[in-house]
């Protein structure tokens, strides 16, 4: 303790001590908000590895050892700059990650409905961007190249909301939580849709 501190009466010392446990805690808060933005940038970055693996392999390569999941598409938007790897299986721990390709949807190319959800604040937050009319870009891990076009958005309840039929035509969805502002988890999910215009 140095002699200014030990000079100081106890009443302030213990100010200065409850202080200092202030400022450490809301360090430690503002770390904890910073996880999961860091969390999606380095995964990005072993994604992308295992992208250009999975391509050149004709296999999937998983990012890191112990990861259940691996990246299977390529999704981006040209007008915006938009470039996001798309990860398979749509479990909540590889939404962390990255977007997913959710199970119980079409594959990206055949007749029906792919889903692809991110959360709002990370990968999905261009979303609110999007305007009718606008190209989406969807490349495979097996060098299929697609290109969609948004046709609508809207907004609906987590649990009500359905694939849309679409008799021989194949589309894409692309849902986020919303309000895009919102700090709290909640029902409401806003969900892009799209035509496939070309594929091969």
């Amino acid at each position: 303790m140095t002699r200014a501190v030990a000079a100081m009466p106890v009443g302030h010392r213990i100010a200065m001590i409850l202080l200092s446990l202030l400022c450490l805690t809301g360090l430690a808060r503002i770390g904890e908000g910073a996880v999961i933005p860091a969390k999606a940038i380095t995964a990005q970055l072993l994604l992308e590895r295992a992208f250009d693996r999975s391509r050149a392999e004709h296999r999937l390569v998983k990012p890191w050892p112990w990861a259940d999941m691996a990246p299977v598409l390529r999704l981006g938007v040209p007008r915006l700059g938009v470039d996001r790897l798309v990860l398979d299986g749509g479990s909540g721990q590889a939404m962390a990650f990255g977007p997913t390709l959710l199970p119980g949807g079409a594959r990206p190319g055949d007749p029906g409905v792919a889903v692809i959800a991110a959360h709002r604040d990370t990968h999905f937050g261009f979303l609110r961007d999007l305007r009718v009319g606008d190209g989406i870009d969807v490349d495979g891990v097996d060098g299929t190249h697609r290109h969609y076009r948004v046709t609508g958005q809207q907004i609906v309840r987590w649990d009500r909301f359905a694939v849309p039929e679409q008799a021989g035509a194949s589309g894409l969805a692309l849902s986020t939580c919303y309000p895009f502002d919102a700090v709290r988890h909640g029902p409401l999910r806003y969900v892009v849709q799209t035509v496939l215009v070309d594929g091969r």
